[in-house]
């Protein structure tokens, strides 16, 4: 029997959780068709822990280092073939659930498979500006792990074919701007912190020309205005991000070339 009467599926799905306490029991709902639903948490001061027990879930808390090493946490307890990662904003349909089981049935030379995601970002499904062409790698073989960057995690695949599916996640990012600059103050601090390791500076230059640059190529270049006052306020705050990294990459490299 599988664990809490899930599905029999060849599929375990892993999940990366903080304070997520409004999404993650419609998450683990969604993927009632799986073995088994993984949830690895980190320092939640939420209920998230028993929201996901409630629902089903097996959770794990290691100690928090990384995203990618927190889900390589959960895929190393995974008994199933393959894995299915998720975020907890994000909801597998009925059609991608049928696709996923038919496709790991038969996977062919495939290890790995992308899976196409329709954002939302405050409540408005966004099609441009970049959003609509989003097809990350979240099914693969269990054998396959991430990698330990701090932002811009991905698995890693380095043998095998990777296949794409035709349905989608669902993921509603952002349903607040508090969320955003939430996740905006963290990100950035860990982007520069990985680019200044790999031994990545800037100038004040940088400063000035790149987030400009980014708010032409979303916007305009890539149809951002097509998604009206979103689209406006989804380039924007890319500029912004991009202003917040780049100035704390060149403070580091300021007091770096000061030693």
């Amino acid at each position: 029997m599988s664990p809490a009467g899930r599905g029999s599926s060849d599929v375990t799905a892993v999940i990366a959780a903080h304070n997520e306490s409004a999404n993650i029991e419609a998450c683990i709902a969604s993927l009632d068709w799986v073995r088994e639903v993984i949830v690895v948490e980190n320092d939640s001061a939420d209920d998230t822990i028993d929201r996901a027990r409630s629902a089903g879930a097996t959770v794990i808390s290691p100690t928090f280092t990384t995203i990618g090493a927190a889900r390589n946490n959960a895929i190393e307890r995974v008994q199933t073939p393959w894995v299915l990662v998720l975020d907890a904003d994000e909801r597998c349909t009925p059609e991608l659930a049928t696709e996923i089981r038919e496709r790991v049935k038969l996977p062919g030379d495939n290890v790995a498979f992308r899976i196409p995601r329709r954002n939302y970002f405050l409540g408005k499904e966004i099609r441009h500006g970049g959003w609509g062409s989003d097809k990350p790698i979240r099914l693969f073989r269990r054998e396959i792990r991430y990698n330990a960057n701090l932002v811009h995690e991905h698995v890693d695949v380095t043998r095998g074919a990777i296949g794409e599916v035709r349905n989608s996640l669902l993921h509603y990012t952002y349903t607040s701007l508090d969320q955003y600059f939430e996740k905006f103050d963290r990100y950035s601090k860990w982007w520069a912190q990985q680019n200044f390791a790999n031994g990545r500076r800037t100038t004040a230059a940088a400063v000035l020309f790149k987030p400009p640059a980014r708010f032409v190529s979303m916007y305009f270049l890539k149809g951002g205005f097509r998604d009206g006052g979103h689209g406006l306020i989804l380039a924007s705050l890319a500029a912004a991000s991009v202003l917040a990294k780049y100035a704390r990459l060149w403070e580091r490299s300021r007091t770096a070339t000061r030693r």
